[in-house]
């Protein structure tokens, strides 16, 4: 295992491309970094991540080989999470089809997928008034489109600590304390959105709250804070302690889905992996599974109108 951590200049001139492009891939959480200081810098282990999780699918011998259908390229955009990542690369694998994710957060997610700019938004928005997830946001923004909402999975969220829980932190009001510092989602994060709605019904001020203001771009790299000893708590995914051997508090499980918008050139791609979501074979390769449910996986809970034309 390679210990070194690379700057960002580094790994462009690795890559041979701009540091600007590096920070965009970090921004989006396509590349994942932490910082010493103010100084960010990205793991051996994470460049070859990202190097795998860009490559094309190795081509079989000449013998073997059998071209794929023709089709598009589908864009995933949204919220990030370790299972849509495994389902990006699984299409790949079993249907060769390339998904191009770009993970922004859902809100900012489901905006381009309002403005036509992806084909699939990923989210988990709770809806503060209703406290329904994700539907009262797609209702108000898809009137005249072809909208299909699947579930993908149920997930834990609660309080990320170091091992052993060693400032002893329990609930809301603990982040109040003086010798707490918090790490946050950015602002648009569907984890983001729940948290802010979790401190109001506590009553709890943002500005009592330490690092309120420090914000991160996905789960992993705000985990990353705690593991490194730079914060005490993060509020985020089950997933993201297990990954780095952290404890977690669960406080309560959310709804994550995958919102898909037809048109006459993606509809038949859309409608393959919408089935390939519902298959045995998906269900099967899912292996690492804590602070998942993944029961209702593949059901369709919203479609438009406009889907009469097509079969979701």
């Amino acid at each position: 295992m390679n210990g070194k951590a690379y700057t960002p200049d580094e790994v462009a001139q690795l890559f041979q491309i701009s540091k600007h492009t590096v920070y965009e891939l970090i921004k989006r959480g396509e590349l994942q970094a932490f910082k010493v200081g103010n100084k960010m810098r990205i793991e051996y282990e994470e460049i070859e991540r990202y190097k795998e999780s860009t490559k094309a699918p190795a081509k079989k011998n000449q013998a073997e080989q059998i071209d794929p259908p023709a089709s598009i390229q589908i864009r995933l955009s949204g919220s990030h999470d370790f299972l849509v990542e495994h389902f990006v690369k699984q299409t790949s694998k079993d249907l060769h089809l390339q998904i191009q994710p770009t993970y922004i957060g859902s809100l900012e997610g489901l905006m381009m997928l309002y403005r036509g700019q992806t084909d699939i938004a990923a989210v988990h928005l709770l809806d503060p008034a209703s406290q329904e997830y994700n539907l009262p946001f797609i209702n108000q923004l898809f009137v005249h489109e072809s909208i299909c909402v699947v579930r993908f999975v149920s997930r834990e969220q609660g309080f990320i600590v170091a091992k052993g829980n060693p400032k002893g932190i329990s609930n809301f009001g603990d982040l109040t304390r003086k010798d707490i510092q918090f790490v946050n989602r950015q602002k648009g994060a569907g984890t983001r959105f729940l948290f802010d709605s979790l401190i109001a019904k506590q009553g709890i001020d943002p500005a009592a709250i330490n690092g309120y203001e420090n914000e991160e771009w996905n789960h992993l790299s705000t985990a990353s804070y705690i593991s490194r000893g730079m914060a005490d708590v993060a509020f985020g995914i089950h997933s993201a302690a297990s990954h780095l051997g952290l404890d977690f508090i669960p406080v309560t499980k959310e709804q994550f889905d995958l919102v898909f918008r037809f048109t006459k050139d993606n509809k038949e791609t859309l409608v393959e992996l919408i089935h390939y979501l519902q298959s045995e074979n998906f269900k099967i390769s899912l292996t690492n599974l804590e602070g998942y449910d993944i029961a209702d996986l593949g059901k369709i809970i919203y479609q438009t109108s406009k889907m009469e034309e097509f079969s979701c």
